[in-house]
């Protein structure tokens, strides 16, 4: 993939959605099946201004633009109806000093008029951030992963820059060998992405870059953009986790390219897997599969996905690996329905299914579409076996997952509609572990909102009649 390649191509995002929740969620739907050949309809690109590349260096000479605000809140989130007064001078992107309603210093942010949060706060204090605060930061962030978690000793895909945990809001970047491959939620984030990724990639030594904007950014952020490659990117590229082999290729891969959040997950699901049979449902690529084979050395492995090319890239990985297992092209849905009725059960399941919340509209349905999904799965889980249930949607609350996992649970085994079908057994679960991701995806204690992924480990137990 060349440079020109890569500006020409619209962003795209592989949709994992059964057709279930393209019913429940028809606008989701309809923005999912846009984003994968062209930008929303009538929004077309943002202006070359708007996306003009920026300096890390503070304006020479001037004053920043002020922004006062209503009322004190010290998170790195300042939503548009904390802000009283912005200097006319103040542009999309810009970095902006931030004051009390008393007229004091706050801090600093860059500033957006056309996003809900208006401004992202950088720092709290008097010193504005010029190149030494970017350094100081990504320096940090790269020692937490280089020489504090050693993650360079098991893996070359990590997560290098995790937004407001790193105190980076609106940015999040990941390392796949030679690469950095960064998505941007904020317009100033997009206008700095290349000067920091320059920085970045001085510190790890790496040779390529990719930004992409995620088609929600427009109503989020009012911007669109193609992705942004270096010269000579590669259309994909193999990388190591735990000695099992991936390749990642970013055009058509989900975010960043490769869910390195549940690296710990996957080796710990291995743990559980010896002369075992598994079901990964949702299973993308066939992270879990592959390790649940690889290292877990499963006896029989069956992966289900309803993207095409996902699971074709699935076949791949277990290609590279010289591991058997049986990939499935289908709806989760429909397959699970066949398999209950086929009573079949497996002695580990996993469900880790895609973002089915992304603002509060979606919640409602999005945790109805949690409760199906796990209703069916957990019939599919042998008495006694290892269940999985994982949840990347912040917005619900980990309370109520667990909540939704106990009534799945306690209504898994009614006989759907069929006049004279029998009961199956109820099942009760035993809460083994509760994880979330990796610890490359720290959690800012300023803003709780980093804290996402929810992975709950039960024993099922099937309780007779």
């Amino acid at each position: 993939m060349n440079l020109a390649h890569c500006m020409r191509s619209t962003h795209r995002f592989a949709f994992r959605v059964s057709h279930f929740y393209d019913q429940a969620m028809p606008t989701q739907k309809h923005r999912r099946r846009q984003s994968a050949s062209a930008p929303p309809t009538g929004a077309g690109s943002s202006p070359s201004s708007l996306l003009q590349q920026r300096s890390l260096e503070l304006p020479a000479g001037t004053q920043l633009p002020k922004v006062s605000l209503r009322s004190v809140r010290l998170h790195p989130h300042l939503f548009r109806k904390l802000v009283d007064k912005v200097d006319p001078s103040a542009r999309p992107g810009d970095l902006v000093a931030v004051y009390t309603p008393q007229g004091e210093l706050l801090g600093h942010g860059l500033y957006n008029p056309r996003a809900e949060i208006a401004v992202r706060m950088l720092t709290f204090g008097d010193a504005a951030p010029g190149p030494a605060f970017w350094d100081a930061h990504l320096s940090r962030a790269v020692e937490l992963r280089r020489d504090v978690l050693r993650l360079d000793s098991v893996t070359d895909a990590y997560r290098v820059v995790h937004a407001e945990a790193d105190g980076l809001s609106g940015l999040v970047v990941d390392r796949y060998g030679d690469v950095l491959s960064a998505e941007v939620f904020s317009l100033a984030m997009f206008q700095r992405s290349q000067a920091i990724l320059a920085r970045l990639g001085k510190l790890l030594h790496t040779s390529h870059t990719i930004v992409q904007v995620p088609v929600q950014s427009h109503g989020q952020e009012g911007f669109l953009a193609e992705p942004v490659c270096s010269p000579g990117l590669p259309e994909d590229v193999v990388i190591n986790e735990f000695g099992t082999k991936f390749r990642v290729r970013f055009e058509e891969g989900h975010k960043t390219g490769f869910f390195c959040d549940q690296r710990d997950n996957r080796r710990r699901l291995a743990e559980f897997c010896a002369g075992r049979t598994v079901l990964d449902l949702c299973c993308y690529t066939g992270g879990f599969a592959l390790q649940a084979k690889r290292l877990g050395n499963a006896a029989d492995v069956t992966a289900v996905d309803l993207d095409e090319k996902a699971i074709a890239l699935a076949r791949d990985n277990a290609r590279l690996n010289q591991q058997k297992v049986n990939f499935v092209h289908a709806d989760v849905f429909g397959y699970m329905r066949d398999v209950i009725a086929n009573g079949r059960t497996f002695d580990v399941v996993v469900l880790d299914p895609p973002k089915l919340i992304r603002n509060r509209r979606e919640l409602e349905e999005g945790t109805r579409t949690h409760l199906d999904l796990n209703r069916l799965a957990v019939q599919l889980v042998a008495d006694g076996g290892i269940f999985l249930s994982c949840c990347c949607s912040g917005l619900l609350a980990e309370t109520e997952f667990l909540r939704l996992l106990h009534t799945a649970a306690r209504q898994a085994g009614r006989p759907a509609g069929r006049e004279g079908a029998a009961w199956q057994p109820r099942r009760s679960l035993q809460i083994l572990a509760r994880t979330g991701a990796a610890p490359d995806h720290p959690v800012a204690t300023d803003c709780p909102e980093t804290e996402y992924l929810k992975a709950v480990w039960m024993r099922v137990v099937h309780e007779q009649h």
